[in-house]
């Protein structure tokens, strides 16, 4: 299972400090290592999931998408 989910802390920074670090994050299962993108083709099949209760990944987030196959890092 791969997970995609958007790092807000990341854009909060970029706006901020005025740089355009990628803040789209992609790791295959809980605690891959993630890649960073500013743009990424997602698979069919992708299943968007809210946790609003606990976090879904060890970093925090509550909001994922979830795909069986490994989503394209475009740029």
């Amino acid at each position: 299972m791969y997970f995609v989910h958007v790092n807000r802390n990341i854009i909060a920074s970029n706006t901020k400090h005025g740089r355009s670090e990628p803040a789209v994050r992609i790791q295959k299962g809980r605690y891959g290592k993630p890649t960073y993108a500013t743009e990424v083709r997602l698979p069919a099949g992708g299943i968007i999931r809210y946790s609003p209760l606990s976090p879904i990944l060890p970093c925090g987030a509550r909001l994922v998408i979830e795909c069986e196959e490994k989503p394209e890092v475009i740029s």
